[in-house]
């Protein structure tokens, strides 16, 4: 046998020996892959991919901010169309707590462009929908961070209200479905059979800033989405796990649409930690544009970084 022969044997061997460290299980009807590191550690596949399907604790944590102290450096900026700042708010904020109901106090605030308009009110719906966020207006009472039966896609709002809401469950708890966002409510309920067809789904074990966790990835099937490609509305989303109690340490997560009342375009990166026993995020990175209908696109970057918290 010649040398050239032995060597495209070998290498054939290699590549069989590559493809078959990884494993693929179905469950419930949906497919899911294991890196050979996850099949060694002998993980509980089905209590996992349960736990992450029923996950809403990454929402909860936004929530949670609605019922603690804490304080944020804000940093947003808007973008003309070659990728400079037209625009931007740099600021820290303290929100307090107290009795029931919370407030907020700007401690730095530096403005460049037309943030503003003359009555001091957002001229951007970023900044808007930031503000909805991270920012409290007067004093807010009777809140709670409870998402149990919590309906989503804006019922009893209307106009841009409703799109901001919408948007916020969307950008903030993505994944699950959202009733009332025209064309895309399905399209985002990864879990259903008939979307979820369109995704591979991976869990792997990977290091995140020095602590092992489980990674959960989600990517669309690119070579097979045929016709299927515009139902495609997150492009890509990759979830930190705690492999104690599997507790949500990151997720970065890419979304993209267009058509009927939205188009976007946008990438996020979250981090999260606990305060007591609650979860809460400690950090955002947005980079993106996206419009409503009748609105002008908007390009902002923004990054929200939170501390200090406490009950």
């Amino acid at each position: 046998m010649s040398r050239t022969c032995i060597l495209i044997l070998l290498f054939s061997c290699k590549a069989i020996v590559s493809q078959s460290q990884d494993s693929s299980i179905i469950y419930k009807n949906q497919t899911f892959t294991l890196t050979e590191v996850v099949v060694k550690k002998n993980l509980n596949t089905a209590a996992f991919i349960d736990y992450v399907k029923n996950d809403t604790t990454f929402y909860k944590a936004f929530r949670n901010l609605h019922i603690l102290n804490w304080s944020a450096l804000n940093d947003i900026r808007m973008l003309n169309r070659k990728g400079n700042t037209k625009a931007s708010l740099h600021s820290k904020t303290r929100q307090s707590y107290t009795a029931g109901c919370r407030t907020m106090q700007t401690e730095e605030e530096t403005v460049t462009g037309d943030f503003y308009d003359r009555r001091h009110q957002y001229n951007y719906t970023t900044a808007d929908l930031y503000a909805s966020l991270f920012f409290t207006k007067g004093k807010v009472c009777g809140e709670n961070n409870i998402v149990a039966g919590r309906s989503f896609g804006g019922k009893g709002l209307s106009g841009m209200e409703k799109h901001k809401e919408q948007l916020k469950q969307l950008f903030f708890n993505p994944g699950r479905k959202i009733t009332g966002i025209p064309f895309i409510s399905n399209k985002v309920a990864l879990f259903d059979n008939e979307v979820a067809a369109l995704y591979n789904f991976t869990i792997d074990i990977k290091e995140y800033y020095g602590q092992t966790c489980y990674v959960f990835d989600i990517v669309p099937k690119k070579d097979n989405l045929g016709s299927h490609k515009g139902d495609v509305v997150i492009d890509r989303m990759t979830t930190w796990f705690n492999p104690v109690n599997f507790e949500i340490i990151a997720r970065n997560y890419d979304l993209s649409y267009s058509a009927g009342v939205y188009k976007f375009n946008v990438s996020m990166q979250v981090q999260l930690g606990k305060v007591n026993n609650l979860l809460v995020p400690t950090l955002l990175r947005y980079n993106g544009t996206w419009g409503v209908l009748f609105k002008s696109t908007e390009r902002a970057q923004f990054t929200a970084t939170l501390f200090n918290f406490s009950l």
